[in-house]
């Protein structure tokens, strides 16, 4: 029986499992119980005329597409940065994991307003790119650094973990038989890691996808999946905003597939 080196043991029924097992079902109820009744709870037709809706296919390409250039950008520069982290210890490293990690923990609408005061039209930062034709505030760009901002971690974390889980002695003999250290990194490191690596830049895109605060703030326009759930919602109410909503749960819901059917994989090599 494979245990995927995590040591189980089976245990008899008692009062602390089944209590530990009724918390849990709980929990899991309430996170599929809402998903379930916004899928099944939306009427076919009206959903197929959502689907036709301009606003809501442009919606759709908007948010995939800048999700995807966030996630191409953060693995320019994420990768280098997550091996380093994984190979190299030098001082400060705490403080730079912190700081890849502190977009989790800042709210989102603060992040939005960080990133105003940086690439607003009267920052400088935001008015050099202006002078160059290049706007964020209610522009695809500022969609794109939105989404960056608030998911860059979950790329970054899991790119790091997959170059740790490599033997840094495969490099080593790599080196010792003449390669460089880039012949080295592309021809032996990254296809190790690409499974960790790929996992982590589609749980980036699903995050991306899926963010509101930041992007509303920087770039209420070109409207984005999340923001147009919102606008319609408080517009036209519930049913309104409901088939808007089941696009975003089934993109979410693929990404989630997707994630879990690398991790298995990688589990199992």
């Amino acid at each position: 029986m494979r245990t995927d080196g995590v040591k189980t043991t089976q245990k008899k029924l008692n009062g602390m499992t089944a209590a530990f097992i009724l918390a849990g079902s709980l929990l899991l109820l309430f996170i599929i119980l809402p998903l379930l009744s916004t899928l099944f709870g939306t009427e076919p037709a009206f959903l197929r005329e959502t689907l036709t809706d301009p606003a809501v296919r442009s919606a759709i390409a908007v948010t995939f597409s800048a999700a995807a250039i966030a996630t191409l950008l953060a693995a320019l520069t994420g990768i280098p940065l997550a091996y380093l982290l994984a190979r190299y210890d030098f001082r400060g490293k705490v403080w730079v994991e912190g700081l890849v990690n502190l977009p989790i923990v800042v709210p989102h609408t603060a992040a939005g307003v960080a990133l105003l005061m940086v690439f607003g039209r009267q920052a400088p930062l935001g008015k050099a790119f202006g002078a160059a034709g290049l706007r964020f505030v209610d522009a695809l760009p500022g969609v794109v650094i939105g989404m960056l901002f608030v998911s860059l971690p979950f790329l970054v974390n899991a790119a790091r973990e997959a170059f740790a889980a490599i033997d840094p002695e495969l490099e080593s003999v790599a080196h010792t038989m003449g390669a460089s250290h880039w012949q080295t990194f592309i021809y032996i490191t990254l296809p190790l890691a690409w499974r960790g690596v790929l996992a982590g830049a589609v749980m980036m895109w699903g995050r991306g996808i899926s963010e509101f605060g930041a992007v509303v703030i920087l770039a209420y326009n070109p409207k984005i999946i999340p923001v147009l759930v919102y606008e319609r919602f408080a517009g036209f109410g519930l049913r309104a905003a409901q088939p808007v909503a089941v696009v975003l749960i089934v993109a979410s819901l693929l990404v989630f597939a997707l994630i879990q059917g690398l991790t298995r994989r990688r589990v199992e090599e």
